[in-house]
């Protein structure tokens, strides 16, 4: 009896279909003509502008091209190691990325947190509308506009002081406050728009959770703590990665934009100083070995990160 059983049993499996690429890829031509316009954008944009990563190591010259132009190792990046500014340019850079990693990163996850605990949906995306709008802002608008609120001669924040009966405040030209004031006008930009990832990871929260922290006695901050921000801390993990990787850059169009003769010092950064003796001097090779450094500590930082988000216990990038 058994037996029978266990061969009508046998009889009844369907054997898994197996699909070559040819008719995976037909079977999902829609979603693949979908993805197509970004997988093109990286293709072009990002994967083969990477073969001009060689001229680094060589002494480029665009009238003999590529190919023909000599080759000199590691010269560039000795010239880059052992030259004046690079503890300058390393200092400013990693002081402006360090500044917006302990005080940006964090704060579209507290507004994320308040949000999500307004019960009006229609106060909640009035909001999420204010709060996003400066992100569609360029830089240039950005800029102009803390040149008229704190320039010394029409700023109104510096004619407020003169009406109170102070000096003015030269916060512009200040180099002590020029960072703080980048870090400033990256949040006020960016922090509404970086709440969207985390809003949407928290609508996935399980509302049952929420329900058994309140049982259990447990106010909105405790909700929060032990309910809201478990469910997204994966979530967390990889954005902190993936800000690891851009922590040589730091903006060129912000940074360029506001800076001046009087903060120089503090103001230039590997992006200005790429632009400076790539564009403005023709130090091609120079400049891309200066470039291919920033990658090269942007991915070591990834993969140590992520190494240690998986030792952790957490699922990391890759």
């Amino acid at each position: 009896m058994n037996s029978t059983v266990t061969a009508a049993n046998e009889k009844t499996v369907i054997p898994r279909q197996k699909y070559h690429l040819g008719k995976r890829m037909f079977r999902d031509r829609y979603l693949y003509l979908l993805a197509l316009p970004g997988l093109l954008f990286f293709l072009i944009l990002k994967f083969v502008p990477m073969g001009g990563i060689v001229i680094a190591f060589q002494n480029y010259s665009h009238y003999i091209g590529i190919l023909k132009s000599p080759w000199v190792g590691f010269d560039h990046f000795i010239r880059l190691f052992t030259g004046d500014q690079f503890w300058l340019l390393l200092r400013n850079t990693m002081a402006i990325s360090l500044l917006n990693l302990f005080f940006f990163f964090p704060l579209p996850i507290i507004i994320s947190l308040l949000l999500n605990e307004l019960r009006s949906n229609r106060y909640k995306r009035v909001i999420q509308t204010i709060i996003y709008l400066p992100h569609f802002l360029s830089w240039v608008i950005i800029v102009s506009l803390t040149f008229l609120m704190l320039s010394v001669s029409q700023g109104v924040i510096n004619q407020v002081i003169e009406m109170a009966g102070y000096d003015k405040y030269p916060f512009l030209t200040e180099p002590k406050i020029f960072w703080l004031m980048l870090t400033l006008q990256s949040i006020w930009k960016d922090a509404g728009w970086g709440t969207i990832i985390f809003l949407a990871a928290m609508a996935s929260v399980d509302p049952q959770l929420y329900e058994a922290a309140k049982m259990d006695g447990a106010g909105r901050l405790r909700s929060m703590w032990h309910v809201t921000l478990p469910a997204i801390r994966n979530v967390v993990v990889i954005l902190f990665i993936l800000q690891l990787g851009n922590i040589m850059d730091v903006g060129f169009e912000q940074v360029f934009l506001m800076g001046n003769g009087a903060v120089s010092n503090v103001a230039e950064v590997f992006e200005t100083y790429v632009y400076r003796m790539g564009i403005q001097q023709g130090q091609f090779s120079f400049s891309t070995a200066v470039g291919l450094f920033k990658s090269a500590i942007g991915l070591i930082l990834v993969v140590m990160a992520n190494y240690m988000s998986k030792k952790m216990g957490e699922e990391g990038v890759f």
